[in-house]
């Protein structure tokens, strides 16, 4: 059994994220309302200011952000970042960075989300396109969730949000295999590391501590065009 991993403790991953300062139709500055299935995210302010506006079956939130604050939310939370002055976070993302790596549906209306083929289409940004080019698909995708997110949070009874909750899954369904061979290789590795050492140290045993390492690392991208604003993204 492997008792040390390359990755970042306990399987998770991180992001760097500055929130988008783009104006929507509703006068917010912010990013992209989407949910993800499988998958916990937390949020580290380390500067600005903002909000975070969520949608679950409990119900409509808005939860403040200014550097220092520390906000996390468990998978089937809708949630848009609204950005009211310089907004930075680390984004800690569970499932070795899965969120960022497949795990998130976005909220487009009903007609985007019948099969997985018209869903790619509407929120693909063109990796080899001009920085402009990516930035108007991006700003067109977010309009667009928008569009759904505020049918989500006007309709009335659960129904709409259990139908856009059917649809996600039917949506991710055929990548279930990939991301559990993620979870399998991560988190679930990283636990059972644990368990082993745990193990040893009962038997006043300690072989893994031979094989301590020190580990960094730089960002493999930066300035990314993600869902919430643009990123920094690291290997783990």
């Amino acid at each position: 059994m492997t008792t040390t991993l390359a990755g970042l403790p306990g399987g998770v991953a991180i992001s760097h994220l500055s929130v988008y300062d783009w104006p929507a139709a509703d006068g917010a500055c912010g990013g992209t309302p989407h949910m993800h299935l499988a998958c916990s995210e937390a949020y580290v302010v380390t500067g600005g200011r903002g909000a975070v506006q969520t949608l679950t079956a409990s119900g409509y939130e808005v939860t403040p952000l200014q550097a220092g604050t520390v906000a996390w939310f468990t998978p089937g939370t809708i949630h848009r970042l609204v950005n009211e002055g310089d907004l930075r976070i680390t984004v800690l993302m569970q499932n070795s960075g899965l969120p960022e790596a497949g795990d998130a549906v976005l909220t487009l209306p009903s007609e985007y989300l019948t099969d997985p083929e018209t869903y790619t289409r509407a929120c693909t940004i063109p990796a080899d396109a001009p920085e402009e080019e990516q930035e108007r698909f991006a700003r067109a995708r977010r309009d667009l969730a928008l569009e759904g997110y505020r049918a989500l949070r006007a309709a009335e009874g659960p129904q709409a949000l259990a139908a856009f909750h059917r649809a996600a899954a039917a949506l991710v369904q055929p990548r279930i295999a990939e991301w559990r061979e993620r979870w399998r290789q991560g988190a679930e590795a990283s636990a059972a590391a644990t368990g082993a050492q745990l193990d040893w140290l009962e038997r006043a045993e300690a072989p893994h501590l031979a094989h301590a390492a020190v580990r960094a690392e730089q960002p493999v991208a930066q300035g990314k065009f993600g869902m919430c604003g643009r990123l920094d993204v690291y290997e783990n």
